[in-house]
């Protein structure tokens, strides 16, 4: 079973959904800690396919991203609107100003690479690529990628039966979110088809593609734990209810032996900026 992170079910005005986008700033030492790092395959492939090494981190978050593009040698300006996780990500090295991309003043500076990571979807895809096209230099790149990963049926299943069962008024379809993890990535080929109209759409690139990078990460119980109140689902419910969705996943990853191994693939759309080459 294929799947995104239950937020990442994407609508066609997910990107208005403020107060979801802006909750994972509740607890940024624990996002910061348990969110996956990207493939460097997919790191060197976009400062490899770039003019250059000024990078733009939209939706920058906590700064996990940008973190790798610097260590490869980058300079990395993020932008945030979450002020919590600009925060975070100012002190751990990385340039940030508060704003949403759409709403953000380049004041005349251009860059290489615009990139967003696991944040997309909270960008109004028009908009968001047009003022990508507007800050990117001739040949600029635009990619945006996302993690998808598959959960055992089992995990998924208790995750659905607890969240029902502890949160029945959520506004979150939890049962059909899990309906859609069954149906393997083709489930979130939409999320993936929608950045890409909206390259289209906003003018000034080439053709978008699509590249796929897969991995794979075994975690212990207690380590899937942590990273789970970082999830959309659960940012927004009372602690104690967060703690009985945990206590039901967790007792099917102890059914499982006490870990799993989680395949994983990043999936990015790109595309370069028209004026160079493609």
């Amino acid at each position: 079973m294929t799947t995104l992170p239950p937020e990442r079910i994407s609508t066609p005005d997910t990107h208005r959904h403020r107060d979801v986008a802006e909750s994972f700033g509740a607890d940024t030492e624990r996002y910061d800690r348990t969110r996956p790092p990207y493939p460097d395959a997919l790191i060197e492939r976009i400062i490899a396919g770039s003019p250059g090494r000024d990078v733009l981190d939209i939706g920058c978050g906590t700064g996990i991203e940008a973190r790798q593009f610097q260590a490869a040698g980058c300079r990395v300006l993020g932008v945030e609107p979450d002020a919590r996780m600009a925060a975070f990500a100012r002190g751990t090295g990385v340039d940030v100003e508060v704003a949403t991309i759409e709403d953000w003043d380049p004041a005349g500076r251009t860059f290489d690479a615009a990139v967003a990571g696991t944040a997309w979807h909270w960008v109004d895809p028009v908009a968001g690529a047009a003022k990508a096209a507007r800050v990117l230099r001739p040949s600029g790149r635009l990619a945006v990628f996302w993690h998808v990963f598959q959960l055992p049926d089992e995990v998924t299943d208790a995750f659905v039966e607890t969240y029902q069962r502890v949160a029945p008024d959520s506004p979150f379809n939890v049962r059909a979110a899990g309906q859609a993890a069954k149906q393997g990535l083709d489930a979130y080929q939409p999320i993936l088809d929608k950045a890409a109209a909206g390259i289209e759409k906003a003018g000034g690139f080439a053709t978008p593609e699509q590249w796929r990078f897969e991995w794979e990460r075994t975690y212990t119980r207690d380590e899937w734990l942590d990273q789970m109140p970082t999830q959309g689902t659960l940012t927004r419910l009372p602690p104690d209810q967060v703690a009985e969705v945990l206590d039901g996943v967790g007792a099917a990853i102890d059914a499982l032996g006490g870990a799993f191994t989680m395949p994983y693939a990043t999936v990015t759309v790109t595309a370069t900026r028209a004026g160079g080459r493609g």
